[in-house]
């Protein structure tokens, strides 16, 4: 078993005396354990605590979905932040009751880190019970991942935008996919934990240690995850309409070079069909276009370049060749 037990300001490695000695006092601690492979963290949920066996069963198992459930005597919790590279170390499970709380992650937590750092740097919180202050600066670390992510998010949709407006092509429409497929997958984690926010806040549930002081944590959190929802919505939003830029982008430098063909094409018509006429072999048009000379200036290669003269004027009154059309 691999983790800590902090205590009336002391922090010590847990093992199975040190959690026996903590749950044989009275005093309250907080029981930080990391989700081995050998199994001991389970044994030790359900045979020292006694907690339901559904609870510690959902705790082996991470990568679940956000949620909230009341058992008899104690809270069971899980919690997950920002993962943008899929570690699977922006979730936890919290276990609380009016005496302790116990978290359980996988691997190194920057949450666990940076909650354990601030509770030990901030003695005074009032009259809120330390059970709800631990889960609260947990649940706070962890919410408050996703703003980086999504402000980067926000600066990669910008540039992004703009270079679709230079040059589309098939790389950016792949990262349009990508970047929707991670907006999506970070709403799937935003949502159900706002609506547990939501729950837990309108009383659907005896939560322990939540006082009308405590409850403003949860408040603040709820908060923060109604923002975060909405910037999810708004960036998912602008991510459809940047791929309607792409497609039309796309479609429009289609357009200009199909003109671009229709226009020499339509160059190229009156030209055959001059080189077709006067290649008949009929003896008339044969013996008239021999002698003099100038007949086959005039009308063999003089036709065709008031042909071209023509089209090329046509085009330039109708803006198809960049000119204004009248």
């Amino acid at each position: 078993m691999k983790g800590n037990l902090v205590q009336n300001g002391r922090d010590v490695a847990a093992d199975s005396a040190t959690v026996q000695e903590a749950l044989a006092g009275s005093d309250f601690f907080w029981l930080d354990l990391d989700d081995a492979a050998d199994g001991t963290v389970a044994e030790l949920l359900g045979t020292h605590f006694a907690f339901h066996p559904l609870a510690v069963q959902s705790a082996e198992r991470f990568d679940q979905r956000p949620r909230f459930e009341d058992y008899d005597g104690f809270a069971y919790l899980v919690a997950r932040g920002a993962d943008p590279e899929h570690a699977g170390r922006a979730e936890v499970h919290c276990f609380w009751t009016d005496r302790y709380v116990v978290t359980v992650h996988r691997g190194d937590c920057p949450a666990i880190a940076s909650a354990r750092e601030h509770f030990e740097r901030h003695h005074a919180w009032g009259t809120a019970p330390l059970q709800v202050v631990i889960v609260y600066l947990i649940m706070d670390t962890l919410v408050d991942s996703f703003f980086p992510v999504l402000s980067k998010f926000d600066d990669s949709i910008d540039a992004l935008e703009d270079d679709i407006l230079k040059a589309p092509t098939e790389e950016q429409l792949g990262t349009l996919f990508d970047m929707k497929r991670s907006l999506m997958d970070m709403r799937k984690v935003i949502a159900p934990q706002r609506d547990m926010l939501a729950s837990i806040n309108g009383g659907l549930s005896e939560l322990p240690g939540l006082t009308d002081e405590a409850s403003r944590y949860f408040r603040n959190l709820y908060d923060h995850l109604i923002r975060l929802a909405d910037l999810v919505d708004s960036y998912r939003d602008l991510l459809t309409s940047v791929m309607d830029t792409h497609l039309s982008t796309v479609s429009n430098r289609l357009n200009v070079v199909m003109k671009q063909l229709a226009v020499i094409a339509t160059v190229f018509l009156p030209l055959s069909y001059l080189t077709g006429f006067f290649g008949q072999n009929f003896g008339y048009l044969v013996n008239h276009l021999l002698t003099p000379t100038w007949t086959f200036f005039a009308i063999g290669i003089g036709t065709e370049i008031v042909g071209v003269v023509f089209l090329m004027v046509l085009f330039k009154r109708r803006g198809w060749l960049g000119g204004p059309s009248v």
